[in-house]
């Protein structure tokens, strides 16, 4: 059985989990989110995309 999860939808979910128990607060989260969302648009975008992608392999690889 194959599970795919959006990282989008799973960092989103840990956000929302960090602040609904106050392990982080809002002003952290806002920083984090404008953070990532203007990291995508810079030239960094590929290499963080491309580990994130290697490390989804490596996990997946391992249930194999």
């Amino acid at each position: 059985m194959i599970l795919n999860i959006s990282a989008v939808l799973l960092f989103g979910a840990a956000s929302a989990l960090a602040i609904k128990t106050r392990s982080a607060g809002a002003g952290a989260a806002l920083v984090l989110f404008l953070f990532g969302f203007f990291t995508a648009g810079t030239g960094a975008y590929e290499p963080i995309h491309n580990m994130v992608q290697a490390s989804a392999d490596a996990l997946s690889a391992l249930g194999n």
